[in-house]
């Protein structure tokens, strides 16, 4: 695949790897090639072998049913050599030889043998889309991405392609450079899949992301991370949308909760970002979980050498602010639980949060929510949540989240973010 650029200040160009090739999936095919044969519905059709080559048709089919693929071969050339064949004859022995050719792997040949076959104009309808099947599965695993994309065509059009059949033309009009159209039918296959009652395939989502990254177009580019994130919450997708909505704030409320949801997606995966939440933690008068904060980076060992000195007395400083907050602890508990407005309970739940007491978090943010007069009544529902989640009460971390909606003068980023982390939360 070609590379994604994104468009974000000092990160890497990246690549998004389908999670397997148009080849796996259309040899797949190959496997159900219908086995040859002349029936005897065929025979009341009037549509039967001419007496001129049954020896040679005969011995073929044996050897295929012993497998014997090369035996197969020798006698259906035979056959083509013999004179006044039918066009019944010439389809029989053309769609043989494909069928002995793709047993053994001869799958160019094959594909000349089953095109051969289909313009006799002897094959039956149902002939025809069995044929036209193999001839997609042999085109799209031989990358030939236009023939593939004209034989996927035509099943569509008979009504008898499946969502993985729209995948592979999704996916030869990419390697075509098309992107228009691979994201045509990358659209139409996730629609089938979910008619069908299936989860998409990842690599839809993804030929649509490199194309809208290659276009440079992060507008694009954010409803199919949201999709991806939907189908399997990966850290990597979840990461690539924050950066791209954390790219314009400039409100540091704002991030602050933005860098919140990339913590707890496990999606913050440089040290300085860890730093500027620590930091934005300190100004927001939660050392405890700032604390925290770094001291996950150092475990990472995702603080840089040149940053290990500064970063270091950034978090000595932040612990001694914790210790201090815990020693007054007691006494800010009393003084909350005695205010008539909620603001304190809130705080009170957020500090228990950073020094990982989540109970008792989620009791006393409870508290300050119903008594009101709350701030941040967004920052409240998000650390009720947090807390929630910790306690893997999971039921109840999605009715705080779902609390955002109703939450005035929150930022629209960022409620579309913690709502969709809601919807991912099992």
């Amino acid at each position: 695949m070609t590379q994604l650029t994104l468009a974000m200040a000092r990160r890497p160009a990246k690549s998004w790897t389908a999670c397997f090739t148009v080849t796996m999936l259309a040899l797949s095919y190959l496997g159900t090639v219908a086995r040859p044969a002349w029936s005897a519905d065929e025979k009341d059709k009037g549509q039967q072998i001419s007496r001129v080559i049954a020896k040679e048709m005969t011995a073929a089919q044996k050897a295929v049913q012993a497998q014997q693929w090369s035996e197969a071969l020798k006698n259906l050339d035979a056959a083509l050599t013999k004179p006044g064949l039918t066009p019944f004859d010439t389809k029989t022995i053309y769609y043989f030889e494909g069928f002995a050719n793709v047993k053994l792997n001869n799958l160019k040949v094959a594909q000349t043998d089953f095109e051969k076959s289909l313009a006799t104009g002897a094959a039956t309808a149902e002939d025809k889309a069995n044929i036209t099947r193999t001839l997609f599965g042999i085109t799209a695993s031989t990358n030939q991405f236009q023939k593939t994309i004209d034989y996927g065509k035509e099943m569509s059009d008979a009504g008898t392609a499946t969502p993985n059949d729209l995948l592979i033309i999704s996916q030869s009009y990419f390697q075509l450079k098309d992107c228009k159209n691979s994201v045509l039918w990358a659209d139409k296959a996730i629609a089938a899949a979910r008619k069908a009652g299936e989860a998409p395939k990842e690599n839809l989502f993804l030929f649509k992301l490199q194309c809208a990254s290659d276009a440079s177009d992060n507008e694009a580019m954010v409803p199919v991370l949201n999709d991806l994130i939907r189908l399997n919450g990966k850290a990597t997708y979840w990461n690539t949308l924050l950066r791209i909505e954390r790219q314009n704030e400039r409100d540091d409320h704002n991030t602050l909760m933005i860098y919140r949801l990339m913590l707890d997606t496990g999606s913050m995966t440089v040290g300085t970002d860890y730093i500027e939440m620590a930091q934005l933690l300190g100004d927001a008068a939660l050392p405890g979980e700032a604390e925290s904060v770094l001291e996950k980076a150092f475990a990472a060992n995702l603080i840089k050498d040149d940053q290990k000195e500064r970063t270091t007395r950034l978090l000595n400083s932040l612990k001694s602010r914790a210790d201090a907050d815990k020693k007054g602890q007691s006494q800010f508990e009393a003084e909350a639980t005695k205010n008539p407005a909620g603001e304190l309970d809130v705080k009170l739940g957020e500090v228990y949060f950073g020094a990982g007491d989540y109970a008792n978090a989620v009791t006393a943010i409870n508290r300050g929510l119903g008594k009101g007069q709350v701030k941040h009544l967004d920052e409240a529902y998000v650390y009720l949540a947090r807390s929630q989640v910790a306690l893997k009460n999971i039921p109840d971390a999605k009715k705080a989240l779902a609390g955002l909606k109703a939450t005035p003068n929150v930022s629209p980023r960022v409620q579309k973010l913690w709502e969709l982390y809601g919807e991912t939360l099992h």
